[in-house]
């Protein structure tokens, strides 16, 4: 309805291409009465502890890779002749973003939000970072609003430490030999590894399955480590 696309044309909720659908769906239909979309790119299912942050002016919010992260439990719950809403899984998207959640009993009830920066880094954002060196660089004088935001998604992670964002050519110079870039793609493998711990604990250690999925999943040594 008008509600849901003014609020996505206000970018409110973060900006992102998947955004498009809702639009292109309203355009699409012919009587404008009846639409649907289906998977929304962000959903909100977080149980309230989730929401808390340290300060009540900025509490955390449900952001994160949603349509792969349901799609994936889902496809294992068929696989497996499960119900998604009996099962306790940890999902872990790897792609330009990583996200890592918490689905229990069919609800997504925690996850780091992966597009504003929370939890590991990834090829392109920088993940959670030290709040008080944080402050400090953004009013050094040396970065715009805009640069910071740029450096916390597209120019952070793995793009920072070595100016690649391809989880195949890093792998390779890894098993090359190139020192500084293997500790690198370690590090990326040992915070995924921490979140998926901290999810775990949000469903009291009850975790059915652990799910890895994204491009960088199809990297059998992201698989193994991480495993």
């Amino acid at each position: 309805n008008e509600k849901m696309l003014e609020e996505s044309r206000s970018m409110k909720y973060g900006n992102h291409v998947s955004d498009l659908g809702v639009r292109l769906a309203y355009d699409l239909a012919p009587d404008k009465q009846t639409v649907f979309i289906v998977d929304s790119p962000c959903t909100d299912e977080y149980q309230p502890l989730a929401r808390y942050s340290g300060l009540a002016e900025l509490p955390r919010v449900s952001r994160f890779h949603v349509l792969n992260q349901k799609a994936c439990a889902r496809q294992y719950c068929a696989d497996h002749g499960v119900e998604y809403a009996d099962m306790n899984l940890v999902v872990v998207h790897m792609g330009g973003g990583t996200s890592v959640a918490a689905h229990r009993k069919g609800l997504l009830v925690d996850g780091n939000n992966g597009l504003d920066g929370d939890g590991p880094f990834s090829p392109e954002r920088s993940g959670s970072l030290p709040t008080g060196q944080l402050v400090s660089l953004c009013f050094s004088g040396k970065y715009t609003a805009g640069e910071v935001r740029k450096m916390l998604a597209g120019h952070g992670g793995l793009v920072a430490y070595t100016g690649s964002n391809d989880m195949r050519d890093l792998l390779k110079a890894a098993a090359e030999g190139d020192k500084e870039i293997a500790a690198t793609v370690d590090a990326f493998h040992y915070q995924i590894g921490k979140e998926v711990g901290a999810m775990a604990a949000v469903m009291k250690g009850k975790v059915d399955q652990i799910i890895l999925t994204g491009g960088i999943a199809y990297g059998q040594e992201t698989v193994d480590a991480i495993t």
